[in-house]
């Protein structure tokens, strides 16, 4: 096969209630060459984070969540994981408020696949394991301008 000597990059654990969003942005990062695992909320993301005997390099979860929050769930994981980069990502107008004190990065949805990827290698590569998001970035639309 072509793509298996591609060398896979960071693994990304995604985190969202939403099935179908969940699904397109493993799609997405996989397509990016990352490795993903996808946990449908904060207990099962929890408990995949335990049985996982690799290195999770980044946590990137909706912040509004049925149980556990987005940022609760980068706050447990950090316990367990410090070296974990964590990203949050939510449809509200107002998510990107709800991360400002943990300083962690924030992609509003919707977003533009390449975005997507250009941010979470960002973040990856930031060594405060977070970057600035929000206003920085606009995420629907890619480097060159389209949406």
């Amino acid at each position: 096969m072509p793509g298996s000597l591609k060398k896979t990059l960071e693994t990304i654990l995604v985190v969202d209630d939403n099935k179908e969003v969940r699904k397109m942005v493993a799609l997405v990062l996989e397509q990016a060459n990352f490795h993903v695992l996808s946990a449908g909320n904060g207990a099962d993301a929890l408990k995949l984070a335990a049985e996982t005997d690799g290195k999770i390099h980044l946590v990137l979860s909706d912040v509004d969540m049925p149980q556990m929050s987005g940022p609760d769930l980068g706050q447990l994981l950090k316990k367990t994981r410090p070296d974990i980069h964590v990203m949050l990502m939510s449809g509200g107008v107002d998510g990107n408020l709800l991360v400002l004190n943990y300083g962690w990065a924030f992609v509003q949805k919707p977003f533009v696949p390449t975005k997507l990827v250009e941010m979470v290698t960002e973040v990856l590569h930031s060594p405060d394991r977070s970057q600035l998001g929000g206003q920085e970035f606009d995420s629907r639309v890619d480097s060159a301008g389209k949406s």
